[in-house]
């Protein structure tokens, strides 16, 4: 049976406040709903400054869920490092693991946005090796014992359930993430389907004698929204689609490679590129995906439109992946 991933990162051109709450609350509505009928993840993401509102703190939202949720994990994919306290970090996956039971998954970046560490006075220049001391620093405050942190004898509470810490995985589409993550055994989580990454990662591992495994994102990973008339569909509800599209677009370079990459510039191109699909229940089941990833407020979706795509995937799809 495939994964199956509802994703939020709830952006909104436009929104006022209380706009911004229904939808945040919709999305937990949303999250409760997928739990229940068997949907695997729920994944979100984090970025700072956008003017559509996207999700800039993940691990807060992400604790809604796995409040409102019983049995499906929350996957952060992805935090952006350097931009956080390591301490504090360690802290907050610490007690989310332990009110979740071991439910949050968390993919550690450096992200591809100068703005945002220009936004909190990071320097961008050293985002490797802030990223190598936060991660080492996880790794060490959550064994509960003493160590040494910039200069001085720390030991971080409370220690998480999950043994031998919460999952952690390194993202990147870089040999420095690969090597980054090879170095310490963490699982690799490559942006993209890159298998000479992937093997690149297996080379290091065994230079460093270490042991991990990688989640590399499928050849195919298709952002979804499932409806009886994807022609209506489109020409309705396209623009959200494409709005996400080219905001998404244009903070990338040439040498960021993603899993959802589009250089559409209007709605009739983005649905002959396959990057986002809307689909029948038929067609979805069609598909033969490793993954199958809802988008159900893409771009400022109507929530009405949403809960139906949502719907009509866990009601008319999902009883037949797993029949």
């Amino acid at each position: 049976m495939p994964v199956t991933v509802v994703r939020f990162n709830l952006v909104a051109p436009g929104a006022t406040p209380a706009e911004l709450g229904v939808r945040y609350r919709t999305a937990l509505e949303m999250a409760a709903y997928a739990d229940e009928c068997g949907v695997t993840t729920v994944q979100t993401e984090e970025h700072h400054g956008a003017e559509n509102n996207w999700l800039p703190s993940p691990f807060a939202f992400a604790g809604a869920v796995l409040g409102a949720t019983r049995r499906l994990a929350v996957t952060v994919s992805a935090v952006i490092g350097p931009l956080h306290d390591p301490l504090r970090l360690a802290e907050d996956i610490a007690v989310l693991d332990l009110l979740s039971g071991g439910r949050l998954v968390t993919v550690a970046g450096i992200g591809y946005r100068p703005e945002e560490y220009a936004r909190a006075g990071v320097d961008w220049k050293r985002r490797g090796r802030l990223q190598d001391e936060l991660l080492d620093t996880l790794l060490k405050a959550w064994t509960g014992e003493e160590f040494t942190y910039r200069g001085r004898t720390v030991r971080v509470t409370p220690r998480p359930a999950t043994e031998p810490h919460p999952l952690l995985l390194v993202g990147g589409s870089s040999e420095a993430a690969a090597r980054r993550a090879a170095r310490l055994g963490l699982p690799f989580f490559p942006s993209a389907h890159l298998p000479e990454l992937e093997a690149y990662y297996k080379e290091r591992l065994v230079e460093y004698g270490t042991q991990g495994w990688t989640m590399m994102p499928a050849a195919e990973t298709p952002l979804l929204h499932i409806a009886e008339d994807p022609d209506r569909a489109w020409a309705e509800y396209g623009r959200h689609f494409l709005h996400e599209a080219r905001t998404y677009a244009s903070w990338q370079s040439h040498e960021i490679r993603s899993a959802v990459r589009s250089a559409a510039g209007s709605v009739q191109e983005l649905r002959n590129e396959g990057v986002y699909r809307i689909l029948t229940p038929d067609e979805c089941v069609q598909q033969g995906l490793d993954s199958l990833v809802l988008h159900p407020l893409a771009g400022g979706m109507p929530t009405a439109e949403g809960w139906r795509g949502l719907r009509l995937f866990c009601e008319n799809v999902l009883p037949r992946l797993s029949g």
